[in-house]
Formats: C-alpha cells, structure tokens, sequence
C-alpha cells in the first residue's frame, strides 16, 4: 500500500457524501444514515465518491460515520455481516478511485454519539468512561484497517474524552489518521478549550493531522491558526456550509459561504486537508478546488 503523507500542496478532501446522495434521492432518513446504502445500493455510493473526485477532490470519505456493529445490530445484521459493510465502504471508496495514484481514500470513524442518531455528537459526555469508548471504536477500526484505507479519518469529536479514547484506539494499527473536532467557537463542543484538544491530538504518534469539521467556516478560520500555532503540523479543515441545522423542524436554515473564498486563507495558515463536510456538494468542491490550484 503506498504510504498517504502530507506535503507539497494540500490535499483536497470531497464534501458532504450524505448530502450528494440525497440530492440523488436517496433517502437517508435512517439510524444508519449514509451506511444503509452500504447493504441496500452500493453503487450509489461508488457514483457520489466519482462525483467528488470528478469535482477535485483528492480524497474520497468512507460511508462509514454511523456504521457500528451495535447500529447494524439494531437493523437485524449480525457481527459477520456488519464487518463486511465496514469492509465494503473502504472498497467502493477505492473502486471509485478508478485506480488513480493521486486518489486517495479515508476510512470514516464517526464519534460514539453519531450512532445513536439522536444528536449527542454535537454535545459529547456521554457518560462513558476513555476505556468504554475505546472498547467501542477499536473493534470497528480493527476491521476498517484491515481493509486497506490509506488513512483513517477519525472525525467530528466533541470531547476530550472520546479524543483520548480514538488516540488509544488508532494505536498500532499500522495506519496513519487525521483526527478533528467539530467545535463551537474556540472550544469543543463539550465545552472544554479547544487548545487543549488539539495539544491532546497532536502528542498522538498516529496521528499526522489535526483540526476541525461540521463546524462554521468562521469557526474553522480561527481553529486552523490555533491548530497549527500548536502543533506545527499539517492542520485539517473541513467545515459545513455555514448553514444550520434546526432539530425541531428537521431541517436547513441560513445561508451557505462559499468556501472557496476561505481555502486560500486556512491554506496560508498551515491547512494541509481542506475540504467540507454537511451541504457542501460537488460543485462546492470545484469551487475550492480551483481557488487552491
């Protein structure tokens, strides 16, 4: 397997993979969210990874945030199978690559919270200890490294425990991961000063990259400098649109900003991942990728 290193330029990760399969009219309105199509329609999957890569993404993310043994479980799918979904989402990433060497595919592992759909990985403390945590994710990372991602994406993380849980989990796996924090100002969204986390982060040997995702572009803005001002390493960044999600109607609100307009600034400011995360569609991808380039 070629080894995914930073340097040189960033890389530009895809954007919402959910919000281009729904804009394809998929329903995702499911516990499972994206992963169900991992079982039900696969090639959907493989059609929006193409769409990004096609728009300029360099790297193509997992179905995988919400896929956990305990959610496959819930929908009737025993641990056999469930590995076999995991196994799945790395290699339809891959197929959609079309064998390129400058396509790259990371392997999603969403926070503890994502799989109970109900929200909780936009508060974190779940009341679980760093070692229940660990238990959870290490079986799930396990299988997704066994099948050959060049990179494990350990995203939108609330908290520090869940961080230390993820760090302790990814180790010696024999892979590299980014790890990101999806925050609300200059904290996570548990509360706790983000300078910690990503100082947390960044004593992690695995771990080759730090930052933020499914956060505002103006919040990003600052965690990139901070990130890098910390660390000194390739910082990751992949914010939403700048819309917001309202839980009671269920729906978007607000405008989208156009993140192309921000990818020169998190670059300048040591970004070595730079991509977008909810409402954020190929065409947004473009946008940011041509201003990079």
């Amino acid at each position: 397997m070629r080894r995914f290193e930073l340097g040189g330029g960033p890389l530009v990760l895809d954007g919402g993979l959910a919000t281009e399969l729904q804009a394809r009219g998929h329903d995702l309105g499911d516990a499972l969210w994206s992963a169900r199509l991992l079982a039900d329609e696969p090639e959907a999957v493989v059609a929006a990874h193409r769409a990004f890569f096609a728009a300029g993404a360099d790297v193509a993310t997992t179905a995988s945030y919400q896929a956990s043994f305990e959610g496959f479980a819930a929908r009737g799918i025993d641990r056999r199978e469930a590995a076999a979904l995991l196994r799945r989402g790395v290699e339809l990433a891959r197929e959609a690559t079309d064998g390129r060497p400058d396509r790259w595919v990371a392997a999603s592992v969403g926070p503890y919270g994502a799989v109970l759909a109900d929200g909780s990985e936009y508060r974190g403390r779940y009341g679980l200890t760093p070692r229940e945590l660990h238990d959870f994710h290490r079986p799930r990372l396990e299988v997704l490294a066994e099948a050959g991602p060049d990179v494990l994406a350990l995203e939108t993380v609330p908290d520090l425990d869940e961080a230390e849980a993820l760090i302790d989990a990814v180790t010696g796996l024999g892979l590299p991961a980014w790890l990101s924090f999806t925050i609300d100002g200059d904290r996570t969204r548990a509360g706790q000063p983000l300078a910690d986390a990503f100082r947390l982060a960044a004593a992690a040997e695995e771990v080759i990259a730090v930052g933020v995702n499914c956060c505002s572009p103006d919040d990003a803005t600052g965690a990139v400098a901070l990130a890098r001002e910390i660390t000194g390493a390739p910082v990751v960044v992949y914010p939403n649109s700048g819309e917001s999600w309202d839980a009671t109607a269920r729906d978007w609100t607000g405008t989208a900003v156009p993140l192309a307009e921000r990818a020169r600034r998190w670059r300048a400011d040591g970004a070595g991942l730079i991509g977008g995360c909810c409402r954020v569609p190929p065409a947004g991808i473009s946008a940011l990728a041509a201003a990079l380039r």
